[in-house]
């Protein structure tokens, strides 16, 4: 699936800054950022906990939910975002910028990835806002496949869940585990 650069690339960035597991220090995000194409990716030590508060708050938008409470989510992520979109032709093709060109950087992150999550559930569909469905995991995820059905963060991910279901399943039945021979 194609999704937006804005829309879609920006929801990813909302995905990736679900899953950190700490807060953290203003430089650990300029990598992160950058690769999203946040333009201004530095942040202040105020910023960056701001962005980290953010990050929760992006967190209730994924993984399986009823409809009508993941836009509810979202329209609260974009009323707090408050940014005013506007039409720029800076590249010489009109397309949409999420806040003002001189906007905070840690208020344009809150810009984009609320008007990212909204793009997704309003054209790709909401279920695309995914958590990994392997135990123990729950990574936050943007499901840009074809069909829509993606299940799990990764392909490892996938392979250990169906491992484990197959383990499961001989030791339910008495079989012993297969082994392999010595050479």
């Amino acid at each position: 699936m194609h999704f937006d650069p804005y829309g879609g690339e920006a929801a990813r960035l909302a995905a990736d800054l679900v899953n950190l597991t700490a807060p953290p220090q203003p430089g650990d995000l300029e990598p992160l950022l950058a690769a999203h194409g946040i333009v201004r990716p530095a942040l202040t030590a105020r910023q960056t906990a701001e962005i980290w508060a953010w990050c929760r708050r992006l967190a209730v938008c994924f993984g399986p939910q009823d409809l009508g409470r993941r836009c509810q989510a979202v329209n609260v992520l974009l009323a707090a975002a408050s940014s005013t979109p506007h039409i720029s032709l800076h590249d010489g093709n009109p397309h949409l910028h999420y806040s003002a060109a001189d906007a905070d950087t840690a208020a344009h992150i809150r810009a984009v990835t609320a008007a990212g999550l909204a793009y997704v559930v309003c054209s790709a569909g909401a279920d695309r806002l995914g958590r990994c469905a392997r135990r123990g995991c729950a990574v936050a995820f943007v499901d840009t496949s074809r069909n829509g059905r993606r299940t799990y963060c990764s392909v490892r991910c996938a392979n250990n869940d169906a491992v484990a279901r197959h383990r499961r399943r001989d030791h339910s039945t008495g079989h012993p585990p297969a082994t392999q021979e010595a050479e």
